[in-house]
């Protein structure tokens, strides 16, 4: 799996009494939103019972740290990380340094550096191993994990190891509390915990695996989706490289978009996440989706659909972005770039950091280069608002229709809104000439601009690739692969990764997280 780095949920959503310690009766204790009920978290199990709730989802084959730090007298979780287990043992030492590192760091730059800290470890066991084996094998990741964090004056509390629907620990070996056989988890939502956590509105979904599968292409359509794709191609290319047939493709690529949303909001509800993405993929022909996957890849057209992220517009955009992401069927794996960092701008914006995070990361799976998805990466999980974001996006819309449409024709080229000056004080856009919005890089305290651009179309149109493995957040490695489209070519990359981006980023990693 992709080993990228994220954190998930609110900064201080739970309490752990001053001096907890592993086995005693004196342990970590959980605070629901409204801050008004609390549970008592007196055990180990307690504790690997509370990690989905941390969270907000189950997680597989992860390292999990949730920090801790005292506040009036008590404790109180704090930031939460999380990194993917490498697969080498190699990559051990780094994993742990890079997840310590950024998760203590990143506390003290908002001010609450963490005191203590609990490790969590989950995989399941490969064919043939036991739940202890998975244990006793990840027991030097647990230790570089201690040593990392005492390391930086935050000791470990307590370290859990999570298998086969079995705990251990690796800080109490005593046979009364924390046998060596492990103990059973208790079976999901019957804890108080659980009923705390439902009372204070608090959702635990799914693996993140089952999150990734509504983002990935669907192999059952790809024979058919790739034709159309093919198809659409020998076309639309060369129209989007052309300046004058280019403002006739985005107007196309929007008006279609808008058609399909329409037919996704008045669909009738269906039970279920599966069903619900079978019944949106049916209302999608493979012809539209081609025509949208492509026209995605100008960068005005990408930044106009943007502009859809609140209201009644952003439930049937996030559905359409999903759907088209779906259907970036090999050998166009690339072009997914683009309805992914639109499904997690949208995810965002709209409160949902966890889609956000995995979505984005999933479009630097598929380019690394693609600054819209780094820069919006990196701002989600240094826990920015997106709202300044928002706000220039409904200044390059307001633009927009002033002008009638059209994006920026006047000087040739497509303006990026991470590639935008700041706008200045106005009362409106100067006469015959659209207003520049706001840059998300200024947005985020990182401004800049990307590589010099050629004096072309600034549309990025990729050649198709094929990626070394089925998880696209993995295809940071693959090789490109011969146009199946006549026309279609490489055309200004995005740009690099900011120079403020953290360790870990090689590949098609994630950027590092927030606490």
């Amino acid at each position: 799996m992709t080993n990228h780095s994220e954190t998930t949920g609110s900064p201080e959503n739970g309490d752990i009494p001053e001096g907890a310690e592993p086995g005693r009766t004196n342990h970590p204790s959980y605070k629901d939103a409204a801050d008004e009920h609390q549970v008592t978290l007196r055990t180990p199990a307690e504790l690997a019972d509370a990690l989905p709730y941390l969270l907000g989802y189950r997680p597989e084959d992860s390292i999990v740290l949730a920090a801790l730090r005292d506040r009036d007298g008590r404790g109180r979780f704090g930031g939460r990380a999380r990194l993917g287990i490498p697969a080498s043992t190699d990559d051990w030492a780094g994993a742990a340094g890079q997840l310590v590192h950024g998760l203590v760091t990143g506390s003290e730059r908002r001010g609450v550096r963490p005191e203590q800290m609990v490790a969590y470890l989950c995989q399941e066991p490969s064919p043939g191993e036991t739940g202890r084996e998975v244990m006793q094998r990840l027991r030097p990741l647990a230790q570089k994990l201690r040593v990392e964090c005492g390391a930086l004056d935050v000791p470990v509390v307590e370290a859990l190891c999570i298998s086969a629907g079995r705990f251990w620990s690796y800080c109490c070996d005593e046979e009364a509390c924390c046998p060596s056989e492990g103990l059973p988890m208790g079976l999901p939502g019957t804890s108080v915990l659980a009923a705390a956590a439902t009372y204070a509105g608090i959702q635990v979904r799914g693996s993140l695996r089952e999150l990734r599968a509504r983002l990935l292409p669907r192999e059952s359509v790809a024979a058919e989706q790739a034709t159309a794709l093919d198809r659409a191609a020998t076309t639309l290319v060369s129209r989007i490289l052309d300046t004058a047939g280019r403002s006739d493709v985005a107007e196309e690529t929007l008006e279609t978009a808008e058609r399909v949303m329409r037919r996704l909001a008045e669909a009738p509800p269906v039970s279920g996440l599966p069903a619900e993405d079978l019944r949106d993929d049916q209302l999608l022909g493979h012809d539209e989706a081609a025509a949208l996957i492509l026209g995605l890849q100008d960068r005005t057209t990408r930044d106009r659909a943007a502009a859809w992220m609140e209201g009644d517009e952003a439930a049937p955009a996030m559905r359409l972005w999903r759907a088209l992401a779906r259907r970036c069927v090999v050998p166009y794996g690339e072009h997914a770039a683009a309805p992914l960092t639109l499904a997690g701008w949208v995810a965002w914006s709209a409160g949902d950091e966890l889609e956000a995070r995995e979505a984005l990361a999933m479009a630097l799976g598929a380019d690394p280069d693609y600054l819209f998805a780094r820069l919006l990466h990196q701002a989600c999980n240094e826990g920015l608002d997106p709202e300044s974001i928002r706000r220039c996006l409904r200044e390059g819309r307001e633009g927009d229709a002033g002008q009638g449409g059209g994006g920026s024709e006047g000087d040739g080229r497509a303006d990026d809104p991470v590639d935008r000056e700041p706008a200045k004080p106005s009362s409106g856009p100067p006469p015959g000439r659209r207003r520049r919005s706001r840059s998300l890089a200024s947005a985020n305290g990182v401004r800049r601009r990307a590589g010099a651009r050629g004096q072309g179309p600034s549309a990025k149109i990729v050649r198709p690739r094929t990626p070394s493995a089925t998880d696209r957040p993995g295809a940071a490695g693959t090789g490109l692969t011969r146009s199946r489209a006549a026309g279609t070519q490489a055309m200004g990359r995005e740009g690099a990764c900011p120079d403020g981006a953290r360790a870990g980023e090689r590949g098609g990693e994630g950027c590092g997280e927030r606490p």
